[in-house]
């Protein structure tokens, strides 16, 4: 059954009956339709919106999320209408576009319709902005529907603005909308089998996916859908089945960096009539249907993009899906009938799962978004409409990184240079190198250089730029370079010449404009498990195989690595010191240096010329004055106070001090703990190290005289009286107490030298008792008492019983009080 519309015949879909409130929703403004997968909300609603009044022969722009679903839609829009791709029904996505003056659909990736609206913002002729799989929430589509709200409220409130989604927080988006209407639409999803099937946990991703492929094969009838990670695993995964099933059973990949002829082969039977066995990124979870599958198998992961921030760049992770993927993956397995899933992982594993997927703007570098934004005239997100605001250290580090390459002002309004940024479809980074070797007629290699960065080679980047000038790189990767290359160069305002002759060598030079940061130089002496170290201009450090080509070369443009610690670099090139110098020329400072150096145990003292902080020239400061104590300063702080030359006289004058604050805390006894001082050795010590520039000048230091000097006269006397350094005793000998705040101090003398004395000594005044030690002959601990009189009473019989046999030359009186003290041993 079907239904004519005005402009076609439309299939009877589940979204069909959602129309008539769709177009009164629209015909007030935005709307929002939620619709399952399998409705025909891609395909069937622009053409049923074709004829609205509001649309007045205007055009329908909608948005897909990726390049093989826009020209999939725009195919089958065509077939619906009985014509071919470009008369009413057309597609722009990047290196290919198929538009005519009568096109009045065009279906466009996300990115398109930002620099659409920087170069005409009141989009004339478009009636319609569709944002079609909303739910996947890349940067890209937040930024063109924010964009393209901010025209209809502010240019265009006659522009119609529909989000559709198959999941998504539907009042959410309603409510940034402006509370406009939400529509629904049930789906035609039939039932699937969902089965698990945890693969083995050592098995890579690719050889578990084609397992769980040969038992779908066995156990199912039609087509099967694979979901894996990425290329990698998929060309794993095709060689294994290739060698299992031979060439009964077509074998398909379908990913990004495919060609369009290669992705059409995936979506469309087999032309040999065989069963189908599609293996495919989350390029297929939603958007597509692909014809014949009626089985899914699921690996279970998914490669996304994190924003490093040490790094400075995203990086790909490979990440468990979520329940909503997963969910929108199983049920590719029922548009057509009933089907059945393979999830290669556990029901236990399923519930601790994400519910949804990350949202790009809290994930991904937001330098491009920062720069469309100030392109726009924005410099705070919170004026436009966003689901969510970016992240603030993510929004800090693309604004800075913006104005220092030019394209923003210290206002943070958007430069000459920076509008000339945005005119490029790349990356700020990349479009800044651009046009830096415009500037020195090194285009060419510049679009060679920019076109394999967006390839996951690894080697000396110079020879990867040769090989694939010669034509020597894998054939889909080199039909994206060369179409890549073309672009650039158009857009840089020279026609492609393949004959144009260029140095692969200045590959260094057109990196380094793009990462600074990342120029490195050889760290000479480093001892590595068979690698060699440079230090970035950044002040980090990445790492080499000592058998890589670029090993032994001194300086280094490093274009990528994989994070670390410690970082390791995949892609890079040598790097010609007099192009740096002279390239870098601005960068360039000239610094006095005065800094503890942790390696020599010294204080540093020369004037530098440095690139962030690679040091390219040094010679000796004559005269660092203070400054030299103060880096000595910071060396004994890294080294800890136990480097100064301690006593033990100065010691226990510090735990006399720190005594006496924790048994008088009414006074103002100053805090000497080592946490203390090294807090304040500015007050301390700093006088104290003028011409000391060495760890080994500390020994000159008399720790005691300056701990002691922080004292006034009058509290010195005091910390005499109320903590002695020594008691007399009653043999007439001075002793020294040991002092270990809070407790009392110890008193380790001779028993014999004690005899005679009924109390036991006192220090502060008579408040705190001291601890007796008391001795044996031999100066082993025999006793350790508080209370004296109650020793002798109790105590000093067994004492006496058990020593006086073996040191029969020493006094044991039967009475210790009456007894003379003494440090000697008894008369002949």
């Amino acid at each position: 059954m079907s239904r004519r519309t005005d402009s076609s015949v439309l299939p009877a879909l589940p979204v069909i009956d959602a129309l008539p409130a769709l177009r009164a929703a629209l015909s007030r403004g935005c709307a929002v339709l939620s619709s399952p997968p399998g409705s025909g909300k891609t395909t069937l609603v622009p053409l049923a919106l074709l004829d609205e009044p509001w649309l007045a022969g205007q055009r329908i722009v909608m948005l897909e999320p990726r390049r093989v679903a826009a020209r999939a839609a725009a195919a089958r829009m065509a077939s619906l209408l009985g014509e071919t791709v470009g008369q009413t029904v057309g597609y722009q996505i990047r290196f290919e576009r198929r538009v005519s003056a009568h096109t009045r659909i065009e279906v466009v990736t996300e990115g398109l319709l930002a620099r659409r609206l920087h170069a005409d913002p009141e989009l004339p002729g478009v009636g319609l902005v569709i944002l079609d799989e909303f739910h996947e929430r890349s940067l890209d589509a937040d930024l063109a529907l924010a964009l393209a709200l901010d025209v209809r409220a502010n240019l265009r409130p006659d522009l119609r603005v529909l989000v559709m989604s198959a999941t998504l927080d539907t009042e959410r988006v309603a409510a940034l909308l402006g509370d406009a209407p939400v529509v629904r639409s049930a789906g035609r999803l039939f039932p699937v089998d969902v089965r698990y099937t945890p693969a083995r946990a050592d098995a890579d991703h690719g050889t578990a996916v084609a397992h769980g492929v040969l038992a779908a094969l066995r156990e199912t009838q039609g087509d099967v859908l694979a979901f894996l990670p990425g290329a990698r695993e998929i060309r794993a995964a095709q060689a294994l089945l290739a060698q299992r099933v031979g060439a009964t059973v077509g074998l398909y990949p379908l990913y990004g960096e495919l060609g369009s002829r290669e992705q059409d082969a995936a979506l469309c039977p087999d032309p040999a009539g065989r069963r189908k066995v599609i293996l495919a990124t989350n390029i297929a979870q939603t958007s597509l249907t692909v014809e014949g599958v009626t089985t899914v198998v699921d690996g279970g992961w998914v490669r996304v993009a994190r924003f490093d921030l040490g790094a400075g760049a995203d990086r790909l992770d490979t990440e468990r899906v979520s329940k909503a993927a997963a969910d929108q993956r199983a049920g590719r397995a029922g548009r057509l009938g009933p089907g059945v899933c393979y999830r290669l992982w556990s029901r236990e594993q399923h519930g601790m799962l994400a519910v949804h997927d990350t949202p790009e703007i809290l994930a991904v570098d937001l330098t491009r978004f920062a720069l469309e934004l100030a392109a726009w005239g924005v410099r705070d997100p919170r004026a436009l409409a966003l689901l969510d605001p970016p992240p603030p250290a993510s929004w800090q580090y693309a604004t800075s990184l913006l104005r220092e390459l030019g394209a923003l002002d210290d206002q943070g309004r958007i430069t000459a240079h920076g509008r000339a940024l945005v005119r490029l479809p790349t990356a700020p980074r990349r479009a800044h190198m651009l046009l830096r070797a415009r500037e020195r007629g090194l285009e060419t290699c510049a679009a060679w250089v920019a076109a394999v960065l967006d390839e996951r080679e690894s080697g000396d980047l110079a020879d990867v730029v040769e090989r694939y000038r010669r034509g020597g790189g894998e054939p889909g990767a080199q039909r994206r370079v060369t179409e890549t290359v073309r672009q650039m160069l158009r857009l840089l305002g020279r026609e492609p010449d393949g004959a144009a002759d260029f140095d692969p060598a200045d590959s260094a030079r057109i990196v380094a404009w793009a990462y600074p940061e990342r120029i490195a130089r050889r760290r000479p002496g480093f001892r590595g498990a068979r690698e060699v170290a440079y230090q970035c201009a950044e002040g980090g450090e990445a790492r080499l195989a000592e058998d890589h080509p670029l090993a032994t070369r001194e300086w280094l443009a490093i274009a990528h690595w994989d994070p670390g610690p410690p970082r390791r670099i995949r892609l890079a090139a040598a790097l010609d010191e007099a192009a740096l110098l002279r390239d870098h020329a601005d960068a360039i400072r000239s610094e006095d240096v005065v800094a503890w150096d942790a390696t020599s145990e010294a204080v540093v003292a020369e004037r530098q010329q440095r690139l962030g902080a690679l040091v390219l020239a040094r010679s000796p400061l004559p005269d660092a004055g203070t400054r030299s104590a103060r880096a000595l300063l910071d060396g004994l702080r890294a080294l800890g106070l136990q480097a100064l030359p301690w006593t033990e006289a100065a010691r226990q004058w510090q735990a006399r001090v720190l005594s006496l604050r924790a048994w008088r805390p009414q006074e103002n006894w100053p805090d000497v703990s080592d946490t203390a001082l090294l807090a304040s050795m500015e007050d301390w010590l700093l006088p104290y190290l003028d011409g000391s520039t060495r760890r080994e000048h500390l020994a000159r230091l008399d720790v005691l005289a300056i701990l002691d000097a922080q004292l006034d006269p009058v509290a010195r006397r005091r910390l005499a009286q109320l903590a002695p350094t020594h008691l007399e005793v009653p043999s007439g000998a001075r002793i020294r107490l040991h002092y270990s705040p809070p407790e009392p101090p110890v008193l380790a003398v001779k028993l014999q030298e004690m005899f005679g004395c009924a109390q036991t000594p006192t220090v502060n005044e008579g408040r705190t008792v001291v601890r007796l030690q008391l001795l044996s002959p031999a100066q082993r601990p025999v006793a350790i008492t508080a209370d004296l009189a109650s020793f002798w009473a109790k105590g000093y019989a067994e004492v006496k019983k058990d020593l006086r046999g073996r040191y029969p030359k020493h006094p044991w009186p039967d009475d210790p009080l009456t007894a003379i003290a003494t440090r000697k041993t008894k008369p002949r």
